[in-house]
């Protein structure tokens, strides 16, 4: 993403970014020259921005979307519909579109998550981002790729080469190995993923306080917890600090993501680490 950012942005050039987002976004942005522009979006509209949204926030210094599908943080995944009038409305004001496909094969209401550059034959200006640290289980190995014009491909190629050479050998191989391979285990994980989906959906939602939507992808659920926060912790970044504290639980603060109010917890790990954490997290909510 960092190298997509170089390619593309010039000093002053504005990013939009669906928010809640990953916290690496805005920092890349902010490091290439640009400026990260948040298009809020909200629990109502299941995550999602609208053309409308990204419209009320464009200017004349407006370069590119970052367009994540299934999201980080949120799980949110955008309909074929919802992806191509995006990607219609950047092709109509010469928009670039970096689409964060990471989590695209973690899609629970089929196999693949839409694309918006296959689902917007128009749409010329575009970059696609993706690697196997998530459907396949191989965060450790840090490999990750980038398709898009030749000369864009070429601009982030060079400054790589300056930066970190390239990435390994024996990873490479890893990757080639991931990709090329049987794929059975990705649907394997993805049904393992949907029945935890299910159980920490179900426990968060039972939370007094919690308010949380089901997921369409990704491993994570985003529960709105404005209504747990007391003059204790007035705050999710607080409540955060409580939960590990006092509950040997880990969530991460909605702050982190451009939405205070929220945590977000990850369902990457088994059932009964499931249970026992959201058992503890619940108990800690009912004594404050």
């Amino acid at each position: 993403m960092y190298q997509t950012f170089v390619a593309l942005i010039d000093p002053g050039d504005e990013v939009l970014l669906p928010s809640p987002y990953w916290v690496t976004y805005p920092a890349g942005i902010d490091l290439a020259g640009g400026v990260p522009v948040p298009v809020p979006s909200t629990m109502a509209g299941e995550f999602k921005v609208t053309v409308e949204d990204l419209e009320a926030a464009r200017t004349d210094r407006t370069v590119a979307l970052v367009f994540v599908s299934p999201s980080n943080p949120t799980g949110a995944v955008y309909t074929v519909d919802e992806a191509r009038a995006i990607g219609e409305w950047a092709a109509n004001n010469d928009i670039w579109v970096i689409a964060d496909e990471i989590y695209q094969r973690l899609f629970y209401n089929g196999e693949v998550a839409p694309s918006i550059v296959a689902e917007t034959p128009d749409l010329e200006n575009w970059v696609i981002i993706n690697g196997v640290a998530k459907s396949f289980a191989m965060t450790g190995w840090r490999v990750g790729w980038m398709v898009g014009p030749p000369d864009i491909m070429d601009a982030a190629a060079r400054h790589q080469s300056h930066a970190t050479s390239n990435v390994a050998n024996i990873t490479q191989m890893a990757a080639l190995a991931a990709i090329t391979g049987p794929q059975d285990t990705v649907d394997e994980m993805r049904d393992a993923f949907a029945s935890r989906r299910q159980l920490m959906h179900s426990m968060v939602s039972d939370i007094p306080g919690f308010e949380c939507l089901l997921p369409d992808g990704a491993f994570y659920v985003f529960p709105d917890v404005r209504g747990a926060l007391t003059d204790r912790y007035p705050t999710s970044a607080g409540l955060a600090e409580a939960i590990i504290e006092e509950a040997d639980a880990a969530v991460v603060p909605g702050e982190s993501f451009g939405a205070p109010g929220f945590l977000r917890l990850s369902y990457a790990l088994n059932e009964d680490d499931i249970e026992r954490g959201l058992s503890r997290i619940r108990t800690l909510i009912e004594s404050i």
